[in-house]
């Protein structure tokens, strides 16, 4: 019996530590996401071709046939005009990469998976969301090429709608990978912490940075980081009165470039508060040095994030800074997505494997 939960858990941090990598590739995608965005060369690649697109043009000819097919869209013709043939392949490149690098994960999530479930290392439960985060993964990559489609036609610029929706699908396969991996890899269920409520409020903490994220996904989709480049005032004005311009006014929350900046500020504020909030809240509460320490990372991490929000927008979205700034939202996701999980009470444990004959099952 010994034995047997030994090579259970030596599986089970097998599948979890592999997890990880995948997320880790995963948080690398985003960013490559955000940087084509930054140098706009997500329209670069008028083509999308999931199975046969692994490979980029190899000669002049065939690097010629891509900017020409680059040339008969909007963005060349209203914004680039003119663009030489090396200009191009400078957009070009970054696009290639981050598409190659989406077809990567796809593989290094498959095969090991194809594995697992052959040596029947995975079943149950785990099974499933395996599966399930396998799906949501190909299903990303046709939202992504639909959001650059809304950018190949009289607009040479994605929808701000789409590339939301785009940003929110990857964090949210993020998330369950992470949250896979750390059941997996925490062994035995961690307890439940007093007070009841922080698992609740570390959970609404995790909310709240993602509405936070999403609402700058707004703020890169308009290009609204170009207006109002002064802190904490914007044109002069605290809360500036050309907010709600858009009719119906809720639309001006992903439409008008003066809300949806302002509502990024707003949240971004409120998040600092809140964390900051949530940290003293658990100041006498006896936590586990990992609870502890999740939470002093979040608080620590919060106000760099803030300043380099700060920083991006007063350079008028420099480019390392913005890069900056968009790896640093997924550094404070990830911090609040531990700090949730140490804080969350257990559940009872779904299976993973099943020994054929045994009737034994491990746990995730």
């Amino acid at each position: 019996m010994e034995k047997t939960n030994t090579q259970q858990r030596s599986r089970e941090r097998i599948i979890g530590f592999w997890l990880l990598l995948i997320g880790g590739m995963v948080l690398v995608m985003v960013i490559l996401g955000g940087l084509t965005r930054l140098t706009d060369s997500g329209l670069s690649m008028v083509e999308w071709r999931p199975i046969t697109g692994w490979l980029p043009p190899l000669t002049h000819a065939a690097w010629e046939e891509a900017f020409a097919a680059y040339r008969a869209f909007p963005e060349y013709q209203k914004i680039n005009a003119g663009m030489t043939l090396a200009q191009f392949q400078e957009i070009y490149w970054l696009e290639y990469v981050h598409r190659l690098w989406g077809r990567l994960i796809g593989v290094a999530f498959a095969l090991p998976l194809a594995f697992f479930l052959a040596r029947r290392w995975v079943s149950g439960v785990l099974g499933w969301k395996l599966a399930g985060i396998f799906a949501l993964g190909g299903l990303q990559g046709a939202l992504g090429w639909y959001m650059v489609k809304s950018g190949l036609v009289d607009r040479p610029d994605v929808s701000q709608y789409r590339l939301v929706a785009h940003l929110g699908m990857a964090l949210a396969i993020y998330s369950a990978i992470l949250w896979v991996a750390m059941r997996l890899l925490s062994g035995e269920p961690h307890r439940p912490l007093p007070p009841p409520a922080a698992g609740l409020r570390a959970r609404s903490i995790v909310a709240l940075v993602l509405l936070t994220i999403l609402a700058g996904g707004f703020v890169a989709g308009l290009d609204a980081g170009y207006a109002y480049n002064t802190f904490p005032l914007m044109d002069g004005e605290l809360i500036p009165g050309a907010i709600f311009a858009s009719s119906p006014w809720w639309r001006s929350f992903f439409e008008d470039i003066t809300t949806v900046q302002f509502d990024h500020r707003l949240l971004a504020t409120a998040t600092v508060l809140a964390i900051f909030a949530f940290r003293w809240s658990l100041r006498a509460v006896p936590l586990p040095s990992q609870a502890r320490r999740a939470a002093n990372m979040l608080a620590l991490w919060v106000p760099v994030q803030f300043l380099l929000g700060v920083a991006t927008l007063l350079s008028y979205v420099a480019l390392p800074l913005a890069a900056l700034h968009q790896a640093g939202a997924l550094v404070l996701f990830t911090l609040a997505l531990r700090c949730a999980f140490v804080l969350t009470p257990a559940v009872p444990r779904e299976v993973t494997h099943s020994a054929p004959g045994s009737g034994q099952r491990a746990a995730a």
